[in-house]
C-alpha cells in the first residue's frame, strides 16, 4: 500500500527533526577559561649567587626534602623540576641552579632567557656575598633581557640562620633595606640544612613566577599596532 504525498512529506520532516537533534544535541559550550586554568605551565626559576650561600641545598631541600652536609660545588649549572599547585593551577617549577664561581659568572644569554623569576641567594654569615648581590642582579638582567626590568621579578634568599648567631654579619633590616631599594623585592632568611621557610619562599617564588608567565602570554596575544602615517599633501607625482 503506497503512501499519500502527506505522509511521505511528514515522514521526511520528521526524519530531518531527528538528523538534526543527532547533529546539534552533543554540543558542549567551552568554557576556555576554566581550559586555561587547567593548563600546565612551564615556570623557569634561575638561582644566583655566590659559590657556598647554599643553591644547591636550597634546591635539593624543597624538591627533595634532603640536606646534605658534604658540599659539592655546582660545575656550570644544574636543574630539578617539581610541580605544584598554585591558586589551583598545575605548574612544573624548573628551578635551576648554578655556579658561584667567577668562571661560570656569565652561562650565557640562552641559559637566562625565558626566565620567570630570579632567586638571589646570600649567606648571612658571610659579608661578601651580600654584597655581590647587585651585581648577579645586574648580570641576569643584562643576559635575560626581561620586557620591562622594573618590573621583573626577584627573591632574595639570605641563607644559613641555622649558624650561631653571633658569627652573623648581615643583619635582617639591613637586606631588607637593600630590597626595598629595588622596589620592594620579597626578602626571606632560611635554612636549607633545618628546613626553615624554604617552603614558604618558594611558595612566594612559583607566584611571582606565574605572575610574569601570565603576564607575558597577555602581552604576546596583543602584537604592537601598525602605525600608518598620512602621506603629506603634496601636489604633482613623487619620482
Amino acid at each position: 500500500m503506497s503512501s499519500s504525498p502527506s505522509q511521505k512529506s511528514r515522514s521526511k520532516q520528521q526524519q530531518q527533526r531527528r538528523l538534526q537533534t543527532h547533529l546539534t544535541k552533543p554540543h558542549i559550550p567551552l568554557h576556555t577559561s576554566n581550559m586555561a586554568s587547567r593548563k600546565k605551565v612551564l615556570l623557569k626559576i634561575i638561582i644566583l649567587g655566590d659559590s657556598g650561600v647554599g643553591k644547591t641545598s636550597l634546591m635539593n631541600q624543597y624538591v627533595n626534602k634532603k640536606f646534605s652536609a658534604s658540599y659539592k660545588a655546582t660545575i656550570g649549572a644544574d636543574f630539578l623540576t617539581k610541580e605544584v599547585l598554585v591558586d589551583d593551577r598545575l605548574v612544573t617549577m624548573q628551578i635551576w641552579d648554578t655556579a658561584g664561581q667567577e668562571r661560570f659568572q656569565s652561562l650565557g644569554v640562552a641559559f637566562y632567557r625565558g626566565a620567570d623569576c630570579c632567586v638571589l641567594v646570600y649567606d648571612v654569615n658571610n659579608s661578601k656575598s651580600f654584597e655581590t648581590l647587585d651585581s648577579w642582579r645586574d648580570e641576569f638582567l643584562i643576559q635575560a633581557s626581561p620586557m620591562d626590568p622594573e618590573t621583573f621579578p626577584f627573591v632574595v634568599i639570605g641563607n644559613k640562620i641555622d649558624v650561631e648567631e653571633s658569627k652573623r654579619v648581615i643583619s635582617t633590616k639591613r637586606a631588607q633595606s637593600f630590597c626595598q631599594s629595588k622596589g620592594g623585592i620579597p626578602y626571606f632568611e632560611t635554612s636549607a640544612k633545618e628546613a626553615i621557610n624554604v617552603e614558604q619562599a618558594f611558595e612566594v617564588i612559583a607566584r611571582q613566577a606565574l605572575a610574569q608567565e601570565e603576564a607575558g602570554d597577555f602581552n604576546n596575544d596583543f602584537p604592537e599596532p601598525i602605525t600608518i602615517r598620512p602621506q603629506d599633501d603634496q601636489g604633482g607625482c613623487a619620482c
